[in-house]
């Protein structure tokens, strides 16, 4: 045990090997060079912030306008009580299994493991997969929407289109692509915890400025629409909501720490939710204040009235850029499941990482794959309303439902206890919320059909 004691906060790269041989042998290229476990219980806590505590959090007001004051507030304590109590599961599920000498470095590993191949592989997966890189496009575009809004500030009838913003935004994300591991993200994000924590801070200041002022709109909480919009506003309120906690990447973060990972997970959410409660609450709450039913689905676009500036142009400005930084850490660590998949295929495991036969597949691999998000987010300016489908569908699933599912069957808690009961009622609650607010997502996307056009300048 004295051995792995020592590498616990990553200071030792330059030892040779650090996990055990019997467990270091069948690791796949895709383990054994993106899910390196060097990290501490500190670099886990980064991970996580940057992970969950994003720019989404700026749509929090816009969810409000659905579901009034009592019941935003009430969602918003749920979703943070709910997930970090699924996310405790998830992590004590997987410190079980390492225990048994099997360490889950991977959703799908677990899924493999606890449910079956079949559910691995067709199930857990492909949703896994089809939520982090959801979240790469939607990253991407929101970029380009932050940058395009501080050229507008300066040239108010400028020429240049929204894709060119994305496609300049999507440059940036091809050259943090090439980080290699995810442990070599832990200064990036650390730098994003500060970057989430001021973003916040400029949009709860700058609502509270404008609620304050007599610029600002008139106040006004009443739920908009007839009754059939109202009850399908509330499930898209709670897709929102979801999606702005969710996380789908719980396994591979704790596969980043170094053994032993006993506790670890814990103390990293509760840095996480300590960033999470500042960030979410303030701003859900400052927004709704500031703007009632009037609320955008970015709160900063409510910065702006008929294009003329509610604050000084230079607070909106920093309030952008800090956002824009932000996004091209999340948009990066919700690239490392498609990394590593795309290492496990094209890398070999006997040679050394940065070997020609590694660097080049490597280099080509995530190039093409950054190219591809980046067109899709072109191309798709209304992808936000394909990203509420892909929260219901993918977000409910991996962090409301599957870890109390994983928890009862790892642990079997006897059907009288409290514990197994509560994970029933998550799991049953979550699962017809998910079938609902996905049957609302859709509707969505149907209403704004007519409004679709391929790289729309919107």
């Amino acid at each position: 045990m004295g051995s792995t004691e020592v590498n616990e906060g990553g200071e030792n790269d330059h030892l040779p090997q650090k996990q055990p041989s019997h467990m270091d042998q069948d690791l796949d290229a895709g383990a054994r060079f993106v899910l390196k476990s060097k990290g501490s219980w500190m670099h886990c806590g980064y991970h996580l912030t940057t992970s969950i505590v994003a720019p989404p959090l700026l749509s929090l007001p816009f969810a409000f306008t659905f579901l009034g004051w009592a019941a935003g507030i009430m969602c918003l304590v749920v979703g943070a009580l709910v997930t970090f109590y699924s996310y405790n599961l998830l992590s004590l599920v997987i410190e079980h299994h390492a225990q048994l000498g099997r360490r889950h470095l991977r959703f799908r590993d677990m899924a493999n493991d606890i449910l079956g191949p079949r559910w691995g592989r067709y199930f857990v997966g492909p949703i896994q997969f089809m939520v982090c890189y959801g979240a790469v496009i939607a990253c991407t575009l929101l970029g380009g929407q932050c940058m395009k809004a501080i050229y507008l500030l300066s040239e108010p009838n400028g020429s240049m289109k929204l894709y060119e913003f994305v496609i300049i935004f999507g440059i940036l994300m091809l050259i943090l692509a090439q980080i290699p591991s995810f442990h070599s993200l832990r200064h990036i994000n650390l730098i994003s915890l500060f970057l989430c924590l001021a973003y916040s801070a400029c949009a709860t200041a700058g609502s509270i400025h404008i609620g304050n002022s007599s610029k600002g709109p008139k106040k006004d909480y009443s739920l908009k629409g007839d009754t059939e919009s109202q009850i399908f506003g509330i499930f898209n309120a709670i897709a929102i909501i979801a999606t702005t906690y969710g996380n789908g990447i719980i396994p591979e973060i704790q596969a980043t720490i170094a053994s032993p990972v006993k506790g670890k997970m814990f103390k990293g959410l509760c840095v996480c939710y300590t960033v999470l409660t500042v960030t979410f609450f303030s701003v859900a709450i400052s927004g709704y204040w500031a703007f009632g039913n009037q609320s955008e689905g970015l709160l900063l676009s409510n910065f702006l009235d008929d294009g003329k500036p509610l604050v000084p142009k230079w607070f909106i400005l920093m309030t952008n850029l800090f956002t824009i930084l932000q996004l091209s850490a999340v948009g990066v660590v919700y690239l490392q499941p498609t990394n590593e998949v795309l290492e496990g295929t094209f890398a070999d495991p006997n040679s050394k990482e940065f070997s020609a036969r590694n660097v080049i597949p490597r280099l080509v691999s995530r190039s093409l794959s950054v190219v591809i998000s980046t067109t899709v987010a072109a191309m798709l300016p209304f992808f936000g309303d394909i990203n509420a489908v892909i929260g219901a569908f993918g977000f409910m699933p991996l962090d409301f439902i599957l870890p109390v599912v994983f928890f009862n069957l790892t642990f079997k808690p006897s059907k009288r206890s409290l514990v197994f009961w509560l994970n029933a009622t998550i799991a049953v609650v979550f699962s017809a919320l998910g079938v609902i607010a996905a049957v609302a997502a859709v509707r969505q996307i149907v209403l704004d059909a007519k409004n679709y056009r391929l790289f729309a300048n919107v």
